[in-house]
């Protein structure tokens, strides 16, 4: 049978999920490795499986591209053919992510589908009893973020957010300077990044055989095809449907759920939010949005610069991948932004901690290793991770405030105990944007 959009909402909605039996650690303990089902094998899952395939055991692979999700199968059941003391190779390929969902054999699932399925699989797999590592930002409206955070708080889930900077040395020395005082109080963050999202406006193109145009929607509006969203097949750029309010978030939820993470990490606010959001005086402008703090920090959008530069009383912090620049009282302390700075990233961050670090008081979570390591240490040992669905989810927040600014040009004022606004501003439709009913809308 032809599985339609409408058929498919309404199984979601008739047939429950299927709840492992057996915990987390009863069933690794009989494997003895981490089983996995990956969702969405486009361009950012092929760099995300090299590293599922050499630390657990992929058990699963899912997409709405049949070439896709064949390609992927093949590719670990060749790897694990090739390297026989890392696993099996028995990878099975899904279309319906429940069907993956319901095998009691997989611990984790790991999500990099575009943003507008963020929320429903996160939480689908939650209840079905997994961890879940999903691809930043994690959510594609507020209404849906305090969903994600309460179904993981409620079954007691590891979730990890793909905000890979926190991993990063250099990110993580930057904030313990700030977080230690080391840039005396922090008055305001600026972040670099591009703008929002715009209405899709693309023409329709003809469908060729292989892609489930309905299951790639899901809870999205409906709309005829265009490759610019789902190109098809095996692709080595990303799709540009990030670019549209429908599906993502624009560069505002890409880069800046990167650089807004880092802000929140440096202030200490993981748990928090802003309080005021602002838009730019110009009504045209794409940069500019100003968030306040409760602590009287700003973090402004801003559209070049460093990913992220702290001001301070007594001193500035810049940082981006591999880049780090910190001054205090008009002197660079440490600094390597290019080859022309000489020496070496390594021996910037030394040079700073050795300085400022050696006994902090607040002291960071720390990764030696990977990002994706941090995860899987954190589904062994249940501690949370370093990116978890407070951090993660604070983060889209912000974010999506941010958009919620360029695209009503009003001022709000945001609860982030509640997470809701406050003092009359904004509207509470805004929270949802064009989330639906995903189990009883007919389509």
């Amino acid at each position: 049978m032809k599985i339609t959009r409408r058929t498919f909402l309404k199984a979601a909605a008739a047939t429950p999920l299927i709840t492992p039996s057996a915990t987390w650690a009863g069933s690794t303990a009989a494997n003895s490795r981490i089983t996995v089902g990956l969702i969405g094998m486009g361009r950012m899952s092929q760099s995300l499986l090299n590293h599922f395939l050499f630390r657990t055991q992929v058990l699963a692979v899912c997409d709405v591209d049949k070439t896709r999700r064949d390609h992927a199968k093949k590719t670990v059941n060749d790897f694990y053919t090739n390297n026989k003391n890392l696993g099996k190779p028995d990878c099975k390929a899904y279309l319906n992510y429940e069907d993956m969902l319901a095998r009691e054999d997989i611990d984790t699932v790991i999500i990099i589908t575009p943003d507008h399925w963020h929320a429903l699989m996160t939480q689908d797999a939650v209840r079905a009893g997994k961890d879940v590592y999903c691809e930043k930002p994690l959510t594609h409206s507020i209404a849906e973020t305090v969903d994600v955070m309460d179904e993981v708080a409620k079954h007691d889930r590891i979730l990890q957010t793909g905000s890979q900077q926190r991993s990063g040395r250099e990110f993580r020395v930057s904030c313990e300077l700030a977080r230690n005082g080391a840039i005396g109080e922090i008055e305001r963050i600026e972040c670099a990044f591009g703008g929002g999202p715009v209405p899709c406006d693309l023409p329709e193109e003809p469908m060729e055989p292989g892609l489930d145009w309905n299951l790639w929607l899901g809870p999205a509006p409906m709309r005829p095809y265009n490759s610019e969203l789902s190109p098809r097949g095996i692709h080595e750029h990303f799709p540009h449907w990030r670019r549209f309010i429908e599906y993502g978030g624009g560069s505002v939820a890409d880069w800046g759920a990167h650089h807004i993470d880092i802000a929140h990490w440096a202030m200490g606010m993981d748990d928090s939010g802003p309080v005021e959001i602002l838009p730019p005086e110009n009504k045209d402008a794409s940069h500019g949005v100003r968030l306040k703090y409760a602590n009287g920090v700003e973090v402004i959008h801003t559209g070049d610069g460093f990913g992220v530069h702290m001001f301070g009383t007594e001193g500035e912090i810049m940082v981006d991948r591999g880049k780090f620049w910190f001054i205090r009282e008009g002197e660079t302390v440490a600094k390597f932004t290019q080859r022309e700075d000489g020496g070496s990233l390594r021996h910037s961050l030394v040079k700073a901690e050795s300085e400022f670090l050696e006994d902090p008081e607040v002291r960071l979570h720390r990764v030696d290793d990977t990002h994706v390591d941090d995860f899987l240490r954190s589904v062994e040992s249940r501690k949370t991770p370093i990116a978890n669905e407070q951090a993660g989810g604070r983060t889209a927040i912000a974010c999506h405030l941010i958009n919620l600014a360029y695209l009503h040009r009003e001022p709000m004022k945001w609860d982030p105990d509640k997470l809701t606004f406050a003092e009359n501003t904004g509207n509470s439709d805004w929270l949802v944007g064009n989330r639906r009913d995903y189990h009883s809308y007919e389509g």
